[in-house]
């Protein structure tokens, strides 16, 4: 009588940190993903919301409290001081904790210290609490950026995170939009009661989004990666079948995190760069977003609510800035669009640095023309944080995007004292001056040291 042949089931493959990678790069932008991109972007859009709100607030202080010109610099300067030290710290805690648990603790920090400056009664208490809420706002833009970098595949990541960093134009452009009904009518202090939203999301964002399986595979924990994905590839199986592996995806580099990771070999004329192309866009970019309020109020003495009209006009065509490099920036690459955004920022601005040679230019030419170099420097705006954490390998890109974040920060803080000194004794003339000159450097910056990384897979540019 012949024996039953037994078949023994085939041991399943062991996981591995390129089989975590591959199995990220297979994962399509179905419903998991926009899900995602909505709950963390909401954090995005109130981090625009709470770090804009004093462009709104600061003309109506000026009147309440007599702020001068270089007391609005330092108390715009104060809160990039608290971002600033949130971007490192936070940043570096997230390589240690994860990203989903440090970026929960900084949307409660925005949302918390929002309400405590609803209260604030003087200069100086409103000057602290910014501070405070400023390590919270420095933080999450980074770690934020950094969580959705690791979830996107090569060939969309561009597209997709910048299209996720544009809610924070929109975020902008809602703040001027609720600024013009809120401050006239409601006082300024509910600019930062509605601010104060995101408390409510880090009450659950942990239970709604799911942690980096790049940053557990990076930490060795390659069961909890498995099982984050194979949540994910169960829901986006019922959207339809999955393509098979990649074969060519490099591992996910496997060690702890060390700032000095950021200045060896290939890594430092990186990390350099990276410092240099923040610096400028903050000098820039957040430059005429804060700025261009105050100047019309105390350049051309402008009612309140035509100030914020005409400042609602230049944020809302920023937004087609930002909407176009998310078009632009996986099909032509980061270099190009982030030179055309630098160089198209400084020449509308060099022109009016000439129109206001002898005195300010009509008011109106300002508006139009600061919308023209605010619409090429929101390409950048919103597309940096798809440069600044994809050129590090896993165990140190949320520091790495911090580190240049900080640099970012680092130029809001002495950027509105220069703007303000600069306002107050030679004119705005010389200020457009000084934002076209720091553009033109940014640009030669891109020109000369940016490495191109549109297509690849972030393993194979931490190589």
């Amino acid at each position: 009588m012949s024996q039953p042949m037994s078949q023994a089931m085939p041991a399943p493959a062991p996981v591995t940190e390129q089989m975590i990678s591959a199995r990220i790069e297979r994962l399509p932008i179905g419903w998991w993903y926009r899900r995602m991109m909505l709950i963390v972007g909401t954090a995005g859009f109130f981090d625009a919301f709470d770090a804009l709100t004093i462009a709104f607030v600061a003309p109506v202080l000026i009147g309440l409290w007599h702020i001068t010109p270089p007391q609005i610099g330092a108390l715009v300067g104060i809160g990039y001081a608290g971002q600033l030290i949130g971007a490192i710290g936070f940043s570096s805690l997230a390589e240690r904790f994860g990203r989903c648990g440090v970026l929960q603790w900084t949307i409660a920090i925005i949302g918390v210290f929002s309400i405590a400056c609803a209260f604030a009664g003087s200069y100086g208490a409103l000057f602290w609490l910014r501070f405070a809420q400023g390590l919270g706002l420095g933080a999450e833009v980074p770690i934020a950026a950094t969580y959705m970098n690791e979830f996107t595949r090569h060939e969309l990541r561009g597209r997709m995170v910048a299209l996720f960093q544009s809610i924070f134009a929109f975020g902008v452009m809602a703040t001027a939009l609720v600024a013009m009904f809120a401050v006239p009518r409601l006082g300024w202090q509910s600019m930062f009661v509605i601010g104060a939203a995101p408390a409510l999301l880090a009450l659950v964002l942990r239970r709604l989004v799911p942690e980096s399986p790049r940053w557990l595979a990076a930490r060795g924990r390659l069961a909890e990666a498995d099982a984050t994905l194979a949540d994910i590839e169960a829901i986006a199986g019922r959207e339809g079948p999955l393509p098979p592996l990649p074969t060519d995806v490099p591992p996910i580099v496997k060690h702890s995190a060390s700032w000095l990771d950021l200045f060896r070999g290939g890594f430092l004329t990186r990390t350099l760069t990276a410092w240099a192309m923040a610096f400028a866009t903050s000098i820039v970019g957040y430059g005429l977003l804060v700025w261009l309020p105050t100047i019309y109020r105390n350049v051309y003495h402008l009612p309140i609510e035509q100030n914020l009209r005409y400042s609602f006009v230049s944020y809302f065509v920023g937004l087609f800035g930002s909407l176009s490099g998310v078009f632009l920036i996986d099909r032509f690459g980061r270099r190009p669009c982030y030179m055309v955004s630098f160089f198209g920022a400084a020449l509308p601005l060099l022109l009016l640095a000439w129109l206001g040679r002898s005195g300010p230019a009509p008011v109106e030419t300002v508006v139009w023309i600061a919308s023209i170099a605010l619409f090429f420097m929101s390409i950048i705006l919103a597309s940096i944080y798809v440069y600044l954490p994809e050129i590090y390998p896993t165990p140190i890109r949320a520091l790495g995007a911090g580190t240049a974040s900080a640099w970012l920060r680092f130029a809001s803080i002495v950027g509105p004292g220069i703007v303000g000194a600069i306002l107050a004794g030679s004119g705005v003339a010389v200020v457009f001056l000084f934002f076209a000159l720091v553009g033109l450097a940014g640009g030669a910056v891109v020109f000369l040291f940016a490495i191109e990384t549109r297509g690849k897979i972030l393993e194979e540019i931490a190589q």
